[in-house]
C-alpha cells in the first residue's frame, strides 16, 4: 500500500537530513507494523503523516530545551512503535536517546529498528517508568535534561511517571490530543507534587497544509 505522502517534498522540508534514516522505518512500520500490533490498519497508508511528522513535531521543543544544556538528554517513556523517540533520535544525532518500554515485543522492535537505522545515539531500557525514577534515585545519576512521550497516559498519571526523571529546570514534552488543556487542569495537584511548574498547551507544527498537533510542556523546578 503506498502512503499518500510518499515522495512529497514536505518530508525533506520538515525532515531534512534525517529523511534517508526515517524512510528505513517507515519502510519497515509499512511492511510489520500492522501484523506485530504497533499501528493500526487505518493507519498503513498514513504513516508518515500520522506517526513519523507527527513525532517530529516535538524535535523543536527538545532543541529549546537543551540549548543551554550541558548533557543532551532525552529520556522517551512508553515508546512502543518509537513515536517519538525512534524519530526524535533520528533528527537529532547530537543528543543521546533513552527509550523506556515495558514489553517485550516492543522491546525487540525498537532495537530492531534503531538497528536497522543505525542509530548510535539511542539506548534501550526494558523496564516500567517507576522502576527506572527508582534506579535513578538509588544511582544518583544525572536525570535527563527533557522527557518525551506520546499517547502513553493521562496527564494525571504522567506527571508522575516523568516529571521524576528530569532534573531541575528540565522539560516534559508530551504530545497529546485536543483535550490536553482539559488533562492539564484535572492533573494539577500532581504536576505540582512532583515539581512541575508553568504547565501549559502549545499548538505544534506537523508540516505544510497538515493539522497541527498538540503538545504539552511542563518545567521541572
Amino acid at each position: 500500500m503506498t502512503d499518500v505522502l510518499d515522495h512529497s517534498p514536505v518530508l525533506a522540508e520538515v525532515l531534512g537530513d534525517a529523511l534517508p534514516v526515517l524512510e528505513r522505518f517507515h519502510a519497515k512500520l509499512a511492511e510489520e507494523g500492522e501484523p506485530r500490533g504497533l499501528i493500526g490498519p487505518r493507519d498503513v497508508d498514513i504513516i508518515w503523516e500520522r506517526h513519523i511528522l507527527n513525532s517530529a513535531a516535538v524535535v523543536p521543543f527538545i532543541q529549546s530545551a537543551t540549548r543551554d544544556a550541558k548533557f543532551k538528554t532525552v529520556a522517551d517513556v512508553g515508546s512502543g512503535g518509537g513515536f517519538p523517540g525512534l524519530v526524535a533520535a533520528a533528527c537529532l544525532p547530537d543528543h543521546q536517546f533513552t527509550l523506556i518500554e515495558p514489553m517485550e515485543r516492543r522491546v525487540e522492535w525498537l532495537q530492531e529498528c534503531a538497528d536497522l537505522m543505525e542509530l548510535d545515539n539511542v539506548t534501550i531500557e526494558r523496564n516500567r517508568s517507576d522502576a527506572v525514577i527508582a534506579q535513578v534515585r538509588k544511582l544518583a545519576v544525572h536525570p535527563f535534561a527533557v522527557v518525551t512521550c506520546r499517547a502513553v497516559a493521562p496527564m494525571t498519571k504522567l506527571a508522575g511517571w516523568t516529571l521524576p526523571l528530569l532534573k531541575p529546570a528540565g522539560r516534559l514534552v508530551a504530545l497529546k490530543g485536543r483535550s490536553a488543556q482539559a488533562e492539564l487542569v484535572k492533573a494539577e495537584k500532581e504536576i505540582t507534587r512532583f515539581g512541575g511548574r508553568r504547565p501549559r498547551v502549545v499548538e505544534a507544527a506537523v508540516g505544510p497544509d497538515l493539522e497541527p498537533t498538540h503538545v504539552v510542556l511542563i518545567d521541572k523546578r
